[in-house]
């Protein structure tokens, strides 16, 4: 769908148009106009609360009245639009490795040994993980409807010997199916769930006693997968439905992409993910096929079918810099594709899925990829440049793990199994 051009410039001009849109809600809301900012930020899904000096649109606009008067000034770049603070969202880290180069064979880097340890079990399979921005805290969520949250230093304090530490800090009951997927809120102590009762329900962990959502969003279907958008003000939801649900999350109102296919897109969406900024977004589907979306328009930017031949796409995460997506589907392949392209630039072989929808990820420095072999009920690990497999640990769960998910701030994560367990891995000592 379109070349790397077209492409690379529709996510310029999206960068501008997200700039402008937030300026211009700053200068309502600095002006008494609250009302008014309000419904320019709802209508152009930009988040109300953005830290911009008091008229910055005014001294721009005069700059720039300034240059078209005497020809300076022009071409000036879209990042001095706005301060570093823009959002409070923290730039992405570039990641530590050019993908696209090609990397010799026998330069791979070995991973240290991880162990793991049993932290909890659920009353049922254990469907899902997730971290949060921060790495302090990660929840799970089961088919028997419960949400387990973690306080990963009490974890640690458990597995170094300490009887009194509890890891285990909040469990939650609202819903009446099996979870599908979790998320925390960038800046909040929100964590979302989504669940097979059609469901997205918030819960705010900061309070003890809490045990249910203090808010719901009722879909119409099944959600099997959710994302915040990074200023929080906004979440993805990928259902049984084929097109992705992108909602406000202060209005409930719910966004649909404007330009979708009618034909030619069947299968329910699996994973729904924003990339590091909020400027993209990408569906994973059942029908095969990973789906890049412009953060602002919703539109389709970029639709790769077949990703994995005709199986069903499992899983699907940007790196942070936003130039890549690791993918993996039921064909039992991982693979690394550029989103400029479109073109398919790594493939980690050797783990066998094809029953379980379980991912692959990178762990926090994206130096290795990760991911789950059915087969041998085993742990794999490949090096993400030469995409050479460079460990695998067996993964004590009884039967294969169906959730793998890291840390995004240091070398820890955790699996879930159908064995009901939660299993927290770290490097050995």
């Amino acid at each position: 769908m379109g070349n790397s051009g077209d492409l690379e410039q529709a996510l310029q001009d999206g960068n501008i148009f997200r700039q402008l849109n937030a300026l211009i809600v700053a200068h309502l809301r600095h002006h008494n106009l609250s009302q008014v900012a309000s419904v320019v930020a709802s209508a152009t899904m930009t988040p109300l609360y953005i830290e911009v000096p008091p008229n910055r649109l005014l001294e721009l606009v005069a700059k720039g009245l300034a240059a078209e008067n005497n020809g300076t000034l022009r071409g000036v770049s879209s990042s001095v639009l706005l301060p570093s603070s823009y959002g409070s969202i923290t730039t992405p880290r570039a990641a530590s490795i050019d993908f696209s180069v090609t990397h010799a064979k026998g330069s791979s880097k070995i991973i240290p040994k991880h162990e793991s340890k049993t932290l909890s079990e659920h009353k049922s399979v254990v469907r899902c993980a997730r971290f949060s921005p921060d790495g302090m805290f990660f929840a799970t969520g089961g088919a028997d409807t419960s949400i387990k949250l973690f306080e990963v230093p009490k974890v640690k304090q458990m597995i170094s010997g300490d009887t009194q530490a509890r890891p285990l800090i909040r469990t939650f009951y609202d819903h009446a199916e099996p979870i599908n997927d979790l998320d925390f809120h960038p800046r909040s102590t929100i964590l979302i769930s989504s669940a097979k009762d059609n469901c997205i329900k918030f819960f705010d962990f900061s309070k003890t006693t809490a045990k249910r959502a203090f808010k719901v969003f009722q879909d119409t279907h099944n959600v099997r997968s959710v994302s915040f958008h990074p200023s929080g003000e906004f979440l993805l939801a990928g259902t049984d439905h084929p097109i992705p649900h992108l909602y406000d999350v202060n209005t409930y109102q719910c966004f649909l992409p404007s330009n979708f296919p009618d034909s030619g897109v069947s299968g329910a969406i699996n994973q729904v993910r924003y990339s590091s900024t909020g400027s993209i977004y990408i569906t994973a589907s059942k029908d095969g096929a990973i789906r890049l979306f412009d953060g602002v328009s919703a539109k389709c930017v970029r639709s790769i079918s077949n990703a994995h031949g005709k199986s069903e796409v499992t899983s699907a995460v940007f790196t942070k810099d936003q130039r890549f997506v690791l993918s993996s589907g039921k064909d039992s392949t991982v693979k690394l594709w550029e989103i400029g392209s479109g073109r398919m630039v790594k493939e980690y072989l050797g783990a066998k899925r094809i029953k379980l929808r379980s991912q692959a990820i990178f762990n926090d420095t994206e130096e290795f990829v990760i991911s789950i072999d059915e087969a041998s009920n085993e742990v794999v690990t490949w090096d993400a440049r030469t995409a050479d497999k460079v460990a695998k640990w067996p993964s004590n769960h009884n039967g294969a793990p169906r959730w793998i998910e890291h840390s995004p701030v240091e070398s820890v994560f955790v699996t879930c199994g159908t064995d009901r367990s939660v299993r927290f891995w770290k490097e050995s000592v």
